[in-house]
């Protein structure tokens, strides 16, 4: 059987691969090897202009070829590396080898091809290619994806922030607010949770095989080669990787900036999952009617439905991102003694995770797209709802010494269908000023939403 959409294994790369194609380049194996190549060549155009008597510095066409080398990097290229991987059944040793092939007939290169992964271990690639990975999916998808959202929360924020809602505390009828506020609360939110995505440092070492430079200076014992590691992973791109230099590690980067980065994610990814539910029951209420898409099918019995289907992918998706990134976060700081390999299969599913997300986000985007306001049937609501005002009632009774101002309250409401006539009838009978009780007789529940609309329109 051929491997296509319909037989992949993974629905990310089958029936979902087109809402996916920001992120694969990026986190696919090609992109892991793309930025293996990165990482060898910012350490071998570093180890020329190093000062050594036995590596001169590269001519400026020989540093053009070499950053070409990563700039033209294709699929051809991820190919044919996987085919030097067939002989060496070594994922970096194939990458050394096509680095090497690329230099034939160029003399300059190839009298200094042994310079190509000098004094470095596996990991060293490794770590900072997995780092580049992880900054661009972040940065360039991730995040993006994220914005989008909340530039949408935003919008429906201020538009809706005078429309009022009855709020719904324990399932039950409670203190109105407005549809903006609401939007406003999650959008407040989100921006914590992105702001904690962007702050994380994006780490990486080049230290050898446990850490300590041992091979490094076996070949040049007098040279600094923790201020040259430091160099090359902090220099920006293109000349080095533009990372934040990790000094201590056993053979692998400890992997605790991945663990705050992906639980950082999840973090966003949970806010949005109480999003999706609240607005699926929404939905359910009639607050948002769905607008229609031609040709579409809620049902395949019912015709009438127009499901909430993007908030349940959505939700989905989210909870199996989490699943992920919280295996991830759990997992990869753990390594026994000096290194072990059971981070090395765990991290080639960086992308799987990150695509769930990336996957809920679109799916919750086009959802909120979809709404429109119903608000007759918020106003309906929050007319058959006037047993909320008992809150204001009783706390002006309090403010003017009425005694029992809740009990009486609750006497008159709890549990019970409360009119608008009960109401006023009870607030004529108040021994309180008569500005309070005209205030108090003016109220009705779309109009007792306190401070929400300012707020709605302050994000």
């Amino acid at each position: 059987m051929s491997l296509s959409t319909i037989t992949a294994l993974s629905p990310l790369d089958g029936r979902y691969a087109p809402k996916l194609a920001a992120l694969r380049p990026i986190m696919s194996e090609h992109g892991y090897m793309h930025r293996r190549v990165q990482v060898e060549v910012a350490w071998f155009i570093a180890l020329s202009d190093a000062g050594f008597a036995e590596f001169k510095p590269l001519t400026t066409g020989a540093r053009a070829y070499l950053l070409g080398l990563v700039k033209n990097f294709s699929e051809a290229d991820a190919a044919a590396i996987k085919e030097i991987e067939k002989t060496t059944n070594h994922d970096v040793k194939a990458v050394e080898y096509w680095i090497k092939s690329k230099f034939e007939a160029r003399p300059e290169l190839e009298k200094a091809s042994e310079f190509v992964h000098f004094a470095c271990t596996s990991e060293d690639i490794n770590n900072t290619s997995h780092a580049l990975q992880l900054r661009s999916g972040r940065d360039q998808v991730i995040l993006p994806g994220l914005d989008r959202i909340m530039l949408k929360l935003r919008e429906m924020a201020h538009a809706f922030a005078d429309v009022p809602m009855l709020s719904r505390t324990h399932g039950q009828t409670a203190s109105p607010t407005t549809v903006g506020k609401e939007m406003a609360n999650v959008l407040m939110r989100l921006q914590t949770a992105c702001e904690k995505i962007a702050a994380v440092k994006i780490m990486g070492k080049m230290n050898g095989a446990v850490g300590n430079y041992n091979a490094h200076l076996s070949a040049w014992p007098e040279f600094d080669w923790e201020a040259f590691s430091k160099k090359v992973i902090e220099t920006p791109e293109p000349l080095g990787l533009g990372l934040t230099f990790q000094p201590y590690s056993i053979q692998i980067e400890p992997h605790d900036y991945m663990a705050e980065l992906f639980d950082a994610v999840a973090r966003a990814n949970t806010i949005l999952i109480d999003l999706s539910r609240d607005i699926w029951g929404y939905v359910s209420l009639g607050y948002f009617k769905q607008r229609l898409k031609a040709g579409e099918i809620g049902s395949s019995t019912m015709p009438h439905k127009v499901n909430p289907i993007d908030f349940e992918n959505a939700e989905g998706n989210l909870g199996l991102a989490n699943a992920l990134l919280k295996h991830l976060s759990e997992k990869l700081p753990i390594s026994r003694w000096q290194r072990d390999l059971t981070d090395s299969t765990v991290l080639r599913n960086m992308g799987v995770a990150l695509g769930y997300a990336t996957l809920a986000y679109a799916s919750l985007l086009t959802g909120l797209n979809k709404l429109e306001i119903n608000e007759e049937a918020l106003a309906e609501d929050l007319d058959a709802s006037w047993e909320v005002l008992a809150e204001p009632i009783q706390t002006v009774m309090r403010r003017f010494g009425v005694q029992g101002a809740y009990e009486k309250l609750k006497e008159v409401t709890r549990g019970k269908t409360v009119t608008a006539e009960a109401l006023h009838g009870l607030i004529q009978s108040l021994e309180i000023p008569q500005a309070e009780k005209d205030r108090l007789l003016a109220m009705t529940p779309g109009s007792y939403v306190g401070k929400a609309a300012e707020l709605a329109r302050r994000v």
